[in-house]
């Protein structure tokens, strides 16, 4: 598992929409999904009105209602609270918020910051771009629209989302200790364009100083190190178990085997040796921002 991994969704509808549509490959996401579509649909009928009344009542068309209500649409938070207040549900309907909030990012996302809010120390070396925890929205967005074929805005959007939502690892308490290696490349490049760029740039300085975060960066003028095979990462949890990946090693497969992790620390040790500190990071990003 990169911790850098995106899932995606297959949806037709525009981001102006109150919901996403649901993977038919998330069986769980699915099941949480029609339940709450049933919820709905049974206080509905139980106010006597017909579909397309509610949907106006509540600011939706009639088509948008029975996709939530047969499951097919992921309701948006104000389509809960909405729903609410028109069937007069004292919250009930409101409080599904919190059921579909666990469910309306993509599997992938969900199992990937599953993992993450478990871990108490995350390492990471990131190659080619930046890892996801890093990264700002408008960076991220412009990350997914550059995809080809071209994902729907739909699918950017709630692929952003999830990226961000695996952020709040950085408001945890206690807070897990985080280590990133970047390579300075990454860092030069302005995706998003010159504002974005500034922003990206200035939100690593929050992150890097953290007390419970490492940031390093790679000089691209050092020679050839252990990350030249490609991104490692490795997740310790608190029973003393860790998980570990890299592209470059093991067929870029989970492993868990002690033996094999002790390889990727290895690896990963080294390149953190070879990077510059955490304060002349601080102070590479720092000039950077001033020649933007």
């Amino acid at each position: 598992m990169s911790v850098d991994e995106t899932g995606t969704e297959h949806g037709d509808a525009g981001a102006d929409e109150p919901g996403w549509d649901v993977d038919p490959d998330d069986e769980s996401g699915a099941a949480v999904v029609a339940a709450v579509g049933r919820q709905i649909k049974a206080w509905r009928e139980a106010a006597g009105l017909r579909a397309g009344e509610f949907g106006i009542a509540i600011g939706y068309g009639e088509d948008m209602v029975y996709k939530v209500e047969g499951g097919r649409r992921i309701p948006r938070p104000e389509l809960l609270d909405k729903a609410d207040e028109v069937l007069g549900a004292g919250g009930k309907i409101a409080a599904m918020k919190q059921d579909v909030a666990e469910v309306r990012y993509p599997k992938k996302i969900r199992d990937l910051a599953g993992v993450e809010a478990k871990a108490v120390e995350i390492a990471a070396y990131v190659g080619h771009g930046l890892h996801g925890l890093l990264q700002t929205p408008g960076h991220a967005r412009a990350l997914f629209e550059a995809r080809q074929p071209p994902y729907s805005q739909d699918e950017v959007e709630r692929m952003v989302a999830g990226r961000m939502a695996r952020q709040s690892i950085f408001e945890r308490s206690p807070a897990p200790a985080l280590s990133f290696v970047q390579e300075e490349s990454s860092l030069w490049r302005p995706i998003g364009g010159t504002m974005e760029w500034r922003r990206q740039l200035e939100r690593l300085l929050e992150i890097g100083q953290l007390r419970n975060v490492t940031l390093q960066v790679m000089p691209t003028r050092r020679e050839a190190h252990p990350g030249m095979d490609g991104d490692i990462s490795v997740l310790k949890f608190k029973d003393g178990s860790a998980v570990g990946c890299s592209h470059g090693a093991f067929s870029g497969r989970r492993v868990t085997d002690p033996k094999q992790l002790r390889i990727l620390e290895l690896r990963y040790g080294t390149i953190r040796a070879e990077a510059l500190t955490p304060r002349e990071t601080l102070a590479l990003i720092e000039r950077m921002l001033g020649e933007t």
